[in-house]
């Protein structure tokens, strides 16, 4: 019997352990797109509409069938993505290493291989949940000229509540998560009406500069506000803010049971990723190589529990 993918790759188990726990704080992605496993490589996204909001008749005869119903349905097809990365360290570095107590050339290359895949998940993430064709016509808006969050004149408190009625009436539940692009949140924290919102609230004379998301969590009711600071650099080593100029309001379930459960979007993860390769030496270059296999794709699985605000500043 032939052997899958997955049973003829060899891996490292302990550097693995460490890389399956490992986080970069600053990326955010899965905030939106937590990650859930799956055993396939491919296959049909689970999509939720409006069951759990509707009434169904559950009265019953005696000795009469009971009524069902479906809770998520068989969406749009999904292919996981296979990402690869190797880091390449020179016997001269790994012996240098020794000498010094502490270092560990082995786990920082896997550190360094397993931030640039996140990088490029977040990447994957970021697009995903900015795209403005995404979202139904009501479930977004792209604010200009004076009603920029940045203008003197934006309403940053009366577009979010706009947003999360918006939410409540297709879904039921209020949004629970509110990620911010830095640039849409340092448009937020500067706005006059936030400021003085915060003023009145807390009996306080607070300026931009002491303004955190935390505080601005209680003045927008979100459970969750984060800001999604991550940069990239291209191949002409350009820098792009990876969040662009966004909001994005969603309810995402913090306890995880599976991807039955009704979320804005997940993270479809192979079982078992992400995994370290066994490392090897390559004679041509006298060095160790250390690479890192990941198989995952981001998706949109509850597009009625988000919404999107564009260029708010």
């Amino acid at each position: 019997m032939a052997l899958s993918t997955q049973q003829v790759r060899v891996i490292d188990p302990i550097l693995t352990n460490i890389v399956q726990g490992y986080k970069n704080m600053e990326l955010v992605g899965s905030e939106l797109f937590p990650p859930v496993t799956v055993y396939q490589s491919g296959g049909q996204i689970i999509e939720f509409g409006k069951e759990h909001m509707k009434i169904f008749d559950s009265a019953r005869a005696p000795g009469a069938a009971t009524k069902r119903i479906s809770i998520g349905y068989s969406g749009k097809p999904y292919a996981l993505k296979q990402t690869s990365l190797e880091a390449i360290v020179p016997q001269e570095y790994l012996r240098d290493a020794k000498a010094v107590p502490g270092i560990d050339l082995a786990a920082r290359s896997i550190y360094a291989v397993m931030n640039s895949l996140l990088l490029q998940r977040e990447i994957t993430q970021a697009t995903l949940a900015t795209n403005l064709a995404s979202y139904g016509a009501s479930n977004r808006v792209t604010l200009a000229g004076a009603t920029k969050w940045s203008a003197a004149t934006g309403t940053p408190l009366t577009d979010v509540d706009n947003a999360r009625e918006i939410i409540r009436m297709q879904t039921g539940i209020y949004p629970n998560v509110m990620l911010m692009s830095a640039l849409a949140f340092n448009a937020a924290k500067n706005n006059p009406n936030v400021i003085a919102r915060l003023q009145y609230n807390a009996n306080v004379s607070p300026d931009a500069t002491t303004i955190t998301a935390k505080m601005l969590e209680g003045l927008f009711n979100v459970d969750k506000i984060i800001v999604g600071k991550a940069i990239a650099f291209n191949d002409l080593n350009q820098v792009g803010d990876i969040w662009g100029n966004n909001v994005v309001l969603a309810y995402v379930p913090q306890s995880l049971i599976g991807i039955e459960q009704p979320s804005f979007g997940y993270t479809y993860t192979m079982a078992n990723n992400p995994m370290v390769k066994m490392s090897y030496f390559d004679n041509n270059h006298e060095s160790w190589i250390y690479g890192v296999h990941y198989e995952y794709a981001p998706v949109l699985a509850g597009m009625s529990s988000g919404y999107l605000i564009q260029n708010p500043a």
